[in-house]
Parts: C-alpha cells; structure tokens; sequence
C-alpha cells in the first residue's frame, strides 16, 4: 500500500465523484485528496465502509468554492500537526464536513411560504421542530469534540431556532437533504445526523 493521489479538482458543483472514481481509496496507506468539499467527504465515506479512517492519514488540497475555504479554516489545513478529528454521519451511509440542509422536496414554486414542510426533530433530547418549517440547516462544529450546530427556520425573517448537541433526528413529510452541497438521490421522510464518537479520522494538513 502506499500514498494515493485522488485529483477531483474537475468535480462539478452538486455533485459527488462516483464509486468507480474512488476505487483505490479504501486500500491507501496515506491518502492526498484534491477538489471541493464533497470530494473530501465521498473519501472519507469510502474509508468508513471499510473500517479504515483510523489508519488512513487525509491530506486535503482544497478548491476555491467558498465552502472548500471555509471549511480549510475550520479544519487548519496547513497549519499544525497530524490530528484525530470526529466524524459526523448519516444514517443512510454518508458524511457530512461543511453544511447540510433538508427542505420540502415539493417542485419549488416563486412563493417563499410554498417552500415549506411538516416536521418534527429533535437535537439530542431537545424537540428543535414540531410543526411547518422553511428549512433545518446542520453545521460540525470544528472548534469542540463530537458536536453539530443546528438551525431551525420557520419562517423567512422570523427568529431562529438554534441549538448543538451529538445527533439530530427528523421525521417530517418527503423532504430534500442536501449533504454539503450534493444532493440525496431521493426524497426521504426520516434523517439522521450524528457525530459518531466511535470513529475518527486522521487528518494531515
């Protein structure tokens, strides 16, 4: 095994490499990924399906979108040394680094209020949603140990409901999940997100 190189830098906005392109990964024994944030993240979905983000150390050559930037910040890249950080997943096999996001999944109509959903969630223990919403927005954060930010929007310039903790659970009608930027293929009733204190990953920026 030795140092794989996965060049994404050509990766379109929205869209996350396919599992042909990230073969090679899971049998690294370093891994140097370039491209935007879903390209990070479908690397580091690939070494969980096989037990390996533990033995794997991640360099990361980031893009130039605004997520890629913010999350480089966030992470240190370039500065420091080699690190264990959390992992924050989903319960249908995904990860999530920058921003996720679920909104209706009905066509999209001009009206700001035609773009809401029926839901209920629930950030640890806390029910953060029971009833219409525009949207829940979840962040990692970066600065503390196995923790996710959440942002609850009822209504657009309304106050919003903010709160972190471990996991967030919803249950609401067909909604749109977007994980860092990319698309579930499908619309789903139920989502997870949970920063998963059993896993780690190596980071060398």
């Amino acid at each position: 095994m030795s140092l794989v190189e996965l060049d994404l830098r050509g990766l379109a906005p929205g869209c996350g490499p396919d599992r042909a392109t990230l073969e090679g990964v899971t049998g690294a024994a370093a891994l140097l990924v370039r491209g935007p944030v879903p390209a990070l993240a479908a690397a580091l979905a690939a070494l969980h399906r096989r037990g390996r983000t533990g033995e794997v150390p991640v360099s990361w050559e980031p893009a130039d979108d605004r997520a890629s930037t913010g999350l480089a910040r966030a992470l240190g890249i370039g500065t420091g040394g080699e690190r264990a950080l959390g992992l924050v997943r989903d319960d249908h096999g995904g990860v999530l680094l920058h921003h996720g996001r679920v909104e209706s999944a009905a066509e999209r109509p001009r009206a700001v209020l035609g773009r809401r959903l029926g839901a209920r969630a629930y950030n640890d223990d806390t029910r953060v949603a029971d009833g219409t919403i525009t949207r829940i927005d979840v962040r990692p954060d970066w600065a503390a140990v196995d923790t996710i930010g959440v942002v609850v929007m009822t209504l657009p310039l309304r106050p919003t409901v903010r709160s972190r903790g471990r996991a967030l659970q919803i249950a609401s009608d067909p909604a749109r999940v977007l994980r860092d930027g990319v698309p579930y293929p499908r619309p789903v009733h139920r989502w997870t997100w949970y920063a998963d204190d059993r896993v780690r990953w190596r980071l060398r920026p």
